[in-house]
């Protein structure tokens, strides 16, 4: 008998480890591999990164993770994903235009081909609940999304909780804004620098954010912990108007306050991107991050976020 082959037909002993991969591996992805190096994860875990760019070899290998390069834009190249991982954590975006998420039908054809994870969390955005008037939203509520970006993230849900039928534990975590005070526009003190206004108390919206790091743990404790085919919002405490926002952020740099205008005079200045934000109000209800995934966030609150980055 050749000596490659197994007569006991056992999988060789770096596929019985459990096997992580991270798709989309920018800002969270990054801070996701951090947490594991710090955190209570499985014995022995194996993490792979996937990367579209050659460049990022060192660093993610730096980082703990088998760099494996492969394009969510060429199908083609992801076919290597198949029965490699019995994790996936899928953190890409869609395009930037179009009304469905090819990479991620993309990505799930490739898994598709071989032996499939065992788990597979997805990180959405909370947009896809489009406006809700300010009100308090669970994961029950149906969706309602207002831009073409938004509908994208409804797409890839759907592709995803379709995924899990097949036998996978999938999770769809709706993400709202995320900051860090080193994330490439993660606090508002540019923006306050540059003076630009927010919108008038009568015409608010209000906000909700996690920070980055805390995000970075949610995703661990989903793939760890969330249910079958589950949906979770994730927020920090706040619940801020966003003009409120700005203001506290502007008294923690010791800068001055951002005017307050009318939302007529605030479409004349933004583009139709930065309107969308300032069109949507909701409140997330978070008893599911909290109850299901036992997420304990180390910043509960954007004061205590920025008062961290500031000190």
């Amino acid at each position: 008998m050749p000596s490659n082959q197994n007569p006991s037909g056992a999988l060789p002993a770096r596929f019985r480890r459990p096997r992580l991969l991270i798709v989309g591996c920018g800002d969270v992805g990054v801070r996701v591999l951090r947490a594991l190096s710090q955190g209570d994860n499985p014995p022995r875990l194996r993490v792979l990164a996937l990367t579209s760019s050659a460049e990022r070899v060192a660093e993610l290998r730096a980082l703990g993770a088998e760099p494996l390069l492969g394009n969510l834009d060429a199908p083609a190249t992801l076919r290597r994903l198949a029965g490699v991982a019995t994790h996936v954590l899928h953190l890409a975006p869609p395009p930037q235009s179009g009304a469905t998420d090819p990479r991620t039908a993309a990505l799930l054809a490739a898994l598709r081909l071989r032996t499939l994870p065992k788990t597979l969390v997805y990180a959405s955005t909370s947009g896809v609940y489009g406006d809700c008037g300010g009100a308090w939203v669970a994961e029950t509520r149906a969706v309602a999304p207002a831009t073409a970006r938004a509908r994208r993230r409804v797409h890839a849900e759907q592709s995803v909780r379709r995924f899990g039928r097949a036998g996978v534990r999938a999770s769809v975590l709706r993400v709202p804004g995320i900051y860090a005070p080193d994330r490439a526009g993660g606090t508002p003190e540019a923006r306050l620098r540059r003076g630009t206004p927010v919108l008038r108390a009568q015409d608010d919206v209000v906000t909700n954010h996690i920070h980055a790091d805390d995000l970075a743990r949610a995703c661990l404790a989903a793939l760890w912990r969330g249910a079958p085919q589950r949906i979770y919002n994730l927020s920090d405490e706040s619940q801020l108007p966003m003009g409120d926002y700005f203001d506290l952020a502007a008294d923690l740099y010791g800068l001055p306050r951002p005017p307050r205008i009318a939302r007529s005079e605030m479409a004349e200045q933004l583009g139709a991107m930065q309107m969308s934000f300032m069109s949507e109000s909701r409140r997330l209800d978070t008893t599911r991050m909290a109850c299901e995934l036992g997420l304990r966030l180390a910043y509960p609150t954007v004061e205590q976020g920025l008062r961290a980055a500031n000190a």
